[in-house]
């Protein structure tokens, strides 16, 4: 017991300091380096899971917080932790995992309840975006590090979080555009502000000092046309809409730069104004700058599909390695960026899914595997 006792007194003040890491200067040239694979994590098997995201020296994993999964029916108390309507066990699993392998947790909020907006989905704003915001809270509240869940357990502290997912995109956020008195208006943006200052507001109502929290999550491509029936916006247009729609809190801009053809290299700059790789991030970070000064800049999704398996999108296994190594090189070089998340740990096991996995689906390691495990930190 007083083994496991040093060992956790130690992971915590590790933690402790890669937080304040991503609160310091953005000139620091430091950058934690991490993976994305919320099937693997929460729904696999965490005994091998969490040693694998060890063994890959991986320093932050990222979860999304499905708050509809989580309160299915409305809360009496929506910012008490402990109300009967929530249930967060395979989340305290995995924060308690995650604390005992000396790894962060970013949970990313997501998913309206039907409860919260007349049944509208999971993609649409809630009708008083105050439940939101009592949400976050009841979340930071139980992941602050010092909250006791009803079985009596001490949960792990989780610092770092984000406001929903690929907001420009109509998977994740619906409607995108709205006509309204003779004209299109980006309603996806007017929509996220207000997700965004909820979310905020919530977690740092926990008053937790070192608690983090990104805003955009943006997808690195969008139509910017209304009339189509997939309408999406490109990610620099959404950040001037959302500035233009008043969002004015958060801590990070959050963005997900992947490639767009397999022909490209990290490096390459995208040929559409529209789109926001690699290649490109400097726009992005320029815009940013423009409209909420040196905020910093986290990569909360990227990676590289392989061929085998996928032979449309992907690049070879070695071309992966090598382009995971030469990524994580151009994010480190720039000092707004502090934060880099590769999608995903195993390739998922449909073809129609991502393939970017550093093992594949039965486990077997690609090349990609010793590149991040090499990554300096």
């Amino acid at each position: 017991m007083r083994r496991l006792a040093a060992v956790a007194a130690a992971g915590v003040a590790a933690l402790a300091l890669s937080v304040s890491t991503l609160s310091a200067s953005t000139t620091s040239t430091h950058m934690l380096v991490g993976i994305y694979d919320e099937g693997l994590t929460l729904y696999g098997q965490p005994t091998t899971t969490f040693p694998a995201f060890k063994a890959l020296h991986a320093q932050v994993i990222r979860l999304n917080l499905h708050w509809a999964s989580i309160a299915p029916s409305r809360p009496f108390s929506a910012t008490d932790p402990n109300d009967s309507a929530y249930n967060w066990n395979l989340y305290d699993q995995s924060v308690q995992y995650a604390s005992k392998y000396g790894l962060q947790v970013l949970f990313s909020i997501i998913d309206t309840p039907g409860w919260a907006n007349g049944g509208a989905g999971r993609t649409h704003i809630p009708s008083n975006i105050a439940d939101l915001r009592d949400f976050a809270l009841a979340a930071a509240t139980r992941y602050s590090g010092t909250w006791t869940a009803t079985s009596g357990a001490r949960l792990a502290a989780v610092h770092l979080w984000a406001a929903w997912n690929e907001p420009n995109n109509p998977v994740f956020l619906q409607p995108q555009y709205k006509y309204v008195r003779g004209k299109w208006v980006i309603q996806s943006a007017i929509d996220y502000a207000k997700i965004c200052e909820a979310v905020y507001a919530g977690v740092h109502a926990a008053r937790v000092a070192s608690d983090r929290v990104a805003c955009g999550l943006t997808a690195p491509r969008g139509n910017d046309n209304p009339g189509q029936s997939r309408a999406s916006v490109s990610p620099v247009t959404f950040l001037k809409a959302v500035h233009a729609a008043g969002l004015k809190h958060f801590d990070a801009w959050a963005h997900h730069p992947y490639y767009v053809s397999p022909t490209e290299t990290p490096s390459t700059k995208p040929s559409s104004a529209k789109t926001i790789t690699l290649g490109n991030i400097q726009t992005l970070i320029d815009q940013v700058t423009k409209y909420y000064g040196a905020k910093p800049i986290w990569i909360t999704e990227y990676g590289w599909q392989t061929n085998p398996p996928d032979k449309f999108f992907g690049v070879s296994w070695s071309k992966q390695a090598s382009y995971l190594t030469q990524a994580y090189a151009i994010a480190r070089k720039n000092p707004r960026i502090q934060l880099m998340l590769w999608f995903l740990l195993k390739d998922e096991p449909n073809l129609s899914g991502w393939q970017s996995g550093l093992e594949t689906v039965t486990g077997q390691k690609k090349p990609a595997y010793s590149a991040f495990q090499h990554l300096p930190h």
